[in-house]
Order: structure tokens, then C-alpha cells, then sequence
């Protein structure tokens, strides 16, 4: 299996149970690594494989319109797009918050999943 990663995206996004992260949107940092079907790099034609380009786009959109307590929460909901809307076999997501306690740079995430099996 081939894998795209995308490393360190930023991303707006409403997130938390405390009234300040209620508030106003905080930026998230997203890694993100998801199988790719093998045709593509063997047929070299983007028909084969998932873009990179959509996949951000549509974290962008689907985060700014959605609020979420947790960040496990947000992270499950961006693998099951990946999992269900772009068809990637298998997906592991790094969500951090940034600057969010004093002398703490990030707090975040890691989850990892594949089709059929959660």
C-alpha cells in the first residue's frame, strides 16, 4: 500500500468544553497519512489515487461548519470521511491543540484506523 501524508495542516476549528474554546475558533494543527491504492502510482494517472487537494479542502469546510467537545471526537469524524467519502483503506490522524495550557506547546491526539476495523 502506498501512503500520502499531510504533515503540520492548520485548520480553524470549534473545539472544547470550556466557555473560551466555545467562544471562538482555536487553530488546530492536523497530520494526516492515508493509504492510497497502488494503481496510482503505477498507472501515474490522479483517477487512481486520493487528492490531497480535496482531502484539505474538505477537512476545512466540514470544521468550520461543526462544533465538537473533544478532539477524540474530531478525530474519528475526519477518519470516517476519509474512510467513507474518499474510499482510503487505512488512515492515521495527529490533532494538537496549540498553546492551550502555559509552557505546554501542543496537547492533541493520535488515532489510527483501517476499513473494518475500528
Amino acid at each position: 500500500m502506498d501512503f500520502i501524508f499531510i504533515d503540520d495542516m492548520r485548520v480553524d476549528a470549534h473545539v472544547g468544553i470550556f466557555p473560551r474554546e466555545r467562544a471562538a475558533a482555536q487553530t488546530l494543527e492536523i497530520s494526516l497519512t492515508f493509504g492510497v491504492p497502488d494503481a496510482a502510482a503505477k498507472n501515474d494517472d490522479i483517477a487512481d489515487t486520493i487528492r490531497y487537494d480535496a482531502v484539505i479542502e474538505r477537512i476545512r469546510q466540514e470544521l468550520a461548519e461543526r462544533h465538537f467537545n473533544l478532539l477524540e471526537t474530531l478525530g474519528e469524524y475526519v477518519i470516517a470521511l476519509m474512510l467513507d467519502d474518499f474510499g482510503a483503506p487505512w488512515v492515521k490522524i495527529s490533532i494538537a491543540k496549540l498553546g492551550i495550557m502555559k509552557g505546554v506547546r501542543r496537547v492533541g491526539v493520535q488515532i489510527e484506523r483501517s476499513k473494518g476495523a475500528s
